[in-house]
């Protein structure tokens, strides 16, 4: 499917409007409520497994934070770009489970690697004694208490279906240079790739779990398409 010319094209439809609405609130009560009064990446960030700060809706929760400006604002108009098209492909409802679970797919992905690199840490400092355990416990701590917010591995997700759909369909970088969506998913993904494996010092930006919300966007729209082409 290289082509689109939906009848009745919405340019702001319900659930990106809405998701828009309520990443926008959650930024505001972000920056308005005192951290020391409630702090709401201790609560609603997604956090480690093994940290004595997650909890199971942070799993959905954390899609809806952001840590600043600039993050809230490439998220919200990546998902108006490509979901306003989607949604207007699919419809409110199947739109709405696609994002969701796109978000999951890239939570989980991080999540898993996370454990896996905390794990090793974890295990050094139970084989501590304990007066090195009362020396390493706040530094142990805060490495498990880092927060992951934002809504991007939902985003990839529509990116990676955006160009299932309309490979063909051509996408302005920084609204001068034309590329396929094809060539831009492909590049954008090994770009992420490159930066997961180079785990950098400093970098904080969540590589798997955008690969992992890619991931999982993809797998559904290929499956779904792949049942009923015509339609879907």
């Amino acid at each position: 499917m290289s082509s689109f010319r939906p009848s009745g094209f919405q340019m702001l439809p319900t659930v990106v409007k809405n998701i828009v609405v309520i990443n926008a609130l959650v930024f505001l009560a972000q920056n308005v409520i005192p951290a020391d009064q409630f702090n709401m990446e201790d609560v609603f960030a997604l956090h480690t497994l093994q940290s004595s700060l997650y909890k199971p809706w942070q799993l959905i929760t954390h899609m809806f934070m952001h840590a600043d400006i600039m993050h809230i604002f490439f998220n919200m108009f990546a998902l108006w770009f490509l979901g306003s098209i989607l949604e207007n492909l699919w419809g409110p409802n199947r739109f709405l489970t696609f994002y969701i679970v796109s978000g999951l797919g890239a939570a989980l992905c991080h999540l898993t690697v996370l454990y896996f690199q905390n794990q090793d840490i974890v295990n050094q400092f139970n084989a501590m004694g304990a007066d090195q355990q009362m020396f390493y416990a706040d530094n142990v701590k805060n490495i498990l208490n880092q927060p992951t917010i934002g809504a991007s591995g939902a985003v990839f997700g529509c990116l990676a279906a955006f160009g299932y759909l309309f490979p063909n369909m051509t996408i302005y970088i920084y609204f001068l240079f034309p590329l396929k969506a094809k060539w831009f998913v492909l590049l954008y993904t090994a770009v992420e790739l490159l930066g997961a494996f180079r785990n950098s010092a400093g970098d904080d930006v969540a590589h798997v779990a955008h690969l992992g919300g890619a991931l999982a966007g993809f797998l559904m729209v290929y499956f779904w398409n792949k049942t009923n082409r015509r339609t879907f």
